[in-house]
Formats: structure tokens, C-alpha cells, sequence
């Protein structure tokens, strides 16, 4: 189990509450949900533990969003966060990419986290499988600090494999979900969660992804913000993937060998 401690606002707690009590009666008529396997357990934080924000409060004075780009993503509605918030007012960069990663992608994944880490740069993830696991984890062990941008509420740990490194993003790190605890899981999460991490970060990294990843809602997302995205070259001379030539050519918009690359740009 978990264990750590940060600070909670009195409205925060009464907030907490009454949105306990509020999932409390909504659980009594909702469809039952699916159980964890046996020895899979997460231990979420506690509800003093968590911070509601917005968008719009996480990222004034830091990273601009336009009125408009506001509006869009909805930037006054709530954000669930736990752990140290002023890992965003560091530069932050995302490194994100498919679940079903090569070995390949796998180590530049690692490599990419790892060097960004070193170089004092906050790694952001999905908390996936894949890339977003292998980025965390080389970002983590190498010292570095790292924000997990989730698909699922804060009270659940998906998928069930990363609860430890969940629990120790939000006891070390920085957690965060747009979505409250106790939310049913919707596919539609994800491409949302992909949204508001580029909306978090100063720029992003494709590491590895096909033409039909949800890795591109994120990319399409950097353009409408005016974020850096960089695609991994071995993506970019695969002759076998169309999407890359969507976006190169777009401002803020390269590919990169070496962390050197993305580290002169941004």
C-alpha cells in the first residue's frame, strides 16, 4: 500500500466529500463493474490526499491556451490531481506512443525519458502499456520527475500491471485525471486524456505509432495548441505508415534522432 502525505485545501475536502457521497448513490444504481484479478489490488490515494483543480488554474502564467482553445478543451471543468503540482511549472515534455511497442521503440522510448530526465526536464506519460510504461519507469529510475496523465479516474489503476508505479507517481510524483473518482471507463477517455496531457505539456515525442493509434488525437492536439511535436525518425522512413506526412511540414512540427534534437528546440 501507499503511503504519503500533501497538503488539501478546506474547499477541496468538502468537495471530496460531497463527491463521495454523490458516487456513493450513484453506485447503488450504476452497472456493476468489473473486478480487478485477485493480488491486483491499487490502493488509491485518500481523498485528502487529492487537489481539484482546471486546466485553466494548472496552467495559468505557464503555458498559453488560447480563449478559444480554452473553450474547446473546456479548460474551467474539473481536474482531479494528487502529488506535487509544481512539477508543472518545470519544462515538461510528453512521451507517448503505441501499447504495442517494439523492442526498438521500446528502448528509444527509455533512452529519450531517460536523457530528458537527466537533463531536468519533467517526463509526461499516459500510464499505459507500452511506450507511456517504458518512459515512466527509465524517467523515474533515473532520478528525474514525471507527470502520469490518465484515462480512467484517479481511483483506478489501468492497466491493473502499473498500480505500483501508479501509487508511486502520486506519492513522488504527480498524478493527474479529468475524470472524477468513480466514473465509469469509456474508450473515449483516452483520445480526452491525450488532449489535456498536450494541453499540460511544453511539447511532445511520438515514439512509435500506426496509422490508426489513438497516440495521433495528441499530435492533431499539439497543432491546435501551438505545442512542438517531434517524430521519432524511424517512424518518419517507415514507408509502411501514411500519418507522419500529415503533419511534417506543419509548424512546430520535426522529427528527431537524439534527445540533442528536441533539447536545442524546445
Amino acid at each position: 500500500m501507499a503511503f504519503c502525505q500533501h497538503t488539501l485545501s478546506l474547499r477541496d475536502t468538502l468537495e471530496m466529500k460531497a463527491l463521495d457521497l454523490q458516487r456513493r448513490d450513484t453506485q447503488k444504481t450504476a452497472a456493476p463493474r468489473s473486478r480487478q484479478p485477485r493480488g491486483e489490488s491499487y490502493a488509491p490515494p485518500s481523498s485528502e490526499l487529492v487537489r481539484i483543480s482546471t486546466l485553466e488554474d494548472l496552467i495559468s502564467g505557464i503555458r498559453s491556451v488560447t480563449p478559444e482553445q480554452q473553450a474547446r478543451l473546456q479548460a474551467d471543468s474539473r481536474v482531479w490531481c494528487v502529488g506535487d503540482v509544481s512539477l508543472l511549472h518545470r519544462k515538461c515534455f510528453a512521451v507517448v506512443g503505441t501499447r504495442e511497442v517494439s523492442p526498438e521503440g521500446a528502448a528509444r522510448s527509455r533512452r529519450l525519458a531517460r536523457e530528458l530526465a537527466m537533463a531536468g526536464v519533467v517526463v509526461v506519460s499516459g500510464l499505459a502499456k507500452g511506450v507511456d510504461t517504458e518512459a515512466l519507469t527509465a524517467a523515474v529510475d533515473a532520478g528525474g520527475s514525471v507527470v502520469a496523465v490518465i484515462g480512467t479516474p484517479i481511483d483506478r489503476a489501468y492497466p491493473a500491471e502499473n498500480k505500483h508505479l501508479q501509487e508511486r507517481i502520486y506519492c513522488e510524483h504527480l498524478l493527474i485525471s479529468q475524470f472524477a473518482p468513480g466514473d465509469r471507463v469509456f474508450p473515449t477517455n483516452f483520445p480526452e486524456r491525450n488532449k489535456l496531457m498536450a494541453a499540460l505539456s511544453d511539447a511532445t515525442a511520438i515514439i512509435e505509432a500506426g496509422d490508426t493509434s489513438g497516440t495521433l488525437h495528441q499530435a492533431a492536439e499539439c497543432g491546435r495548441l501551438g505545442r512542438w511535436l517531434f517524430i521519432a525518425k524511424s517512424v518518419v522512413d517507415n514507408p509502411l505508415l501514411q500519418w507522419p506526412k500529415r503533419f511534417l511540414g506543419q509548424p512546430q512540427v520535426a522529427s528527431f534522432s537524439t534527445t540533442g534534437d528536441i533539447l536545442k528546440a524546445i
